[in-house]
């Protein structure tokens, strides 16, 4: 297999770009010049195509757009009620805007640990985190896989719970046949840059029940009720808006996104089958009630040992300077993060010592193994590299295979 490149040897890729992104076209073009040309840049029917679109392509019967990801969950959260010192059961292993949206609703996360084989919560732990305290479950579909949703549901059928789904990675999965997003009682969506579908910046509520969305929109809507009067306003709400400018990308990109799905879902499957047979890599575990998958990241385990005791971060650079690009993932779980970590009395320290959580809760003390080892043994691939020609994610089984084949290269 010759001399690893990161020794001085030939990269397996040598001027070969990988897909670039955002994808963008004549349709993109003309929508955003129709929105200019229009003099109709607010909020208005292109918000409207977009929120019945994007839900029918869900399986939702209600869509309230707005600003980003994180504003759809904490919309969400509001929407369904809950609010100053009720817990909400949650993945440590999630971008930060799962738990600042349930901190902005004045409600506390609380994380239970992951499956390591798939990067979802384990829905066999939810229930051991129950109190009298929770009020909801928010599981987040991590790269696009959906978690457990007979489980969870269950689960907050038992116990009066609602479910607010993460679905932020997740445009186009399906649990058996019905879209993520729509499988509890409200999900959120990202459209944020790096996301499969994105806007520059945007989101999204779905729900099937028509109060909620109400209550959804009023939020977003600066409190204003359903066909009331513009100046009177019934909460809290807040500006969530989203702009006919981001209504007329996001039509366009809905356009090309089935295409883009099933070209990801293809390059993952070849991808899992071949790195399978390489020992030392184990691809994320699927799931048969998956079907329909979205793939905003693929991820797999890296055992050192198996590679002759190369600390992952070798053999990232070693597969990077292959001209494979890849990533970590998080550094460490939520719970790890500064913002939970502090000790203390009064705002500065904040949420930890916010008087609505009602008790006392020490994050520091919070350990979730299996997360943690994610944060220590995953890799990540983006969703553009996905878009890749076959060829191209037979590069990457080729500099995973050539680094196993000079591990012990990289020891120390």
């Amino acid at each position: 297999m010759g001399k690893l490149a990161v020794k001085g040897g030939k990269p397996v890729r040598v001027g070969k770009p990988w897909p670039s992104w955002p994808v963008h076209d004549e349709r993109e073009r003309k929508a955003l010049l129709g929105v200019l040309e229009s003099g109709k840049w607010w909020w208005g029917e292109k918000v409207k195509e977009f929120e019945r679109k994007f839900a029918d392509y869900q399986d939702a019967k209600f869509g309230i757009s707005c600003t980003n990801g994180t504003a759809a969950l904490e919309i969400a959260c509001v929407a369904a009620g809950i609010g100053a010192g009720d817990e909400v059961i949650t993945s440590p292993y999630t971008f930060m805007g799962t738990a600042s949206a349930i901190l902005r609703a004045n409600a506390v996360p609380v994380f239970v640990d992951t499956e390591r084989d798939t990067m979802n919560i384990d829905a066999d732990q939810i229930e051991a985190a129950i109190t009298d305290k929770t009020r909801a479950i928010m599981p987040v579909h991590f790269g696009g896989l959906p978690c457990d949703m007979d489980k969870i549901n269950r689960i907050a059928k038992k116990h009066d719970l609602v479910v607010i789904e993460d679905a932020a990675h997740s445009w186009g999965t399906k649990w058996r046949g019905k879209g993520a997003g729509a499988l509890g009682d409200l999900g959120g969506f990202s459209f944020q840059m790096s996301k499969n579908i994105t806007g520059g910046e945007g989101g999204i509520v779905l729900t099937d029940s028509e109060a909620l969305a109400d209550q959804a929109l009023s939020y977003a809507n600066c409190g204003r009720g359903k066909g009331k009067p513009w100046y009177e306003h019934y909460l809290l709400g807040s500006n969530y808006r989203m702009t006919e400018f981001q209504a007329a990308i996001l039509l366009a990109q809905l356009q090309r996104l089935p295409e883009h799905n099933q070209r990801r879902a293809a390059n993952a499957k070849f991808l899992s089958r071949e790195l399978a047979k390489i020992d030392g890599i184990q691809p994320m575990r699927e799931d048969k009630r998956a079907t329909e998958r979205a793939y905003h990241l693929y991820g797999f385990l890296y055992d050192a040992k198996k590679f002759g005791g190369a600390p992952r971060e070798k053999f990232r650079q070693a597969l990077s300077a292959e001209g494979v690009p890849n990533s970590p993932g998080y550094p460490h779980p939520l719970y790890k993060n500064p913002l939970f970590q502090k000790k203390g009395a009064g705002p500065d320290y904040c949420p930890v010592s916010c008087p609505y959580y009602g008790r006392e809760r020490d994050y520091t003390k919070v350990v979730c193994p299996n997360a943690e080892r994610l944060c220590q043994e995953v890799v990540w691939f983006t969703q553009t590299m996905l878009l890749g020609s076959e060829d191209d994610m037979a590069d990457i089984v080729a500099a995973v295979r050539k680094v196993r084949a000079n591990a012990r290269e990289l020891k120390g």
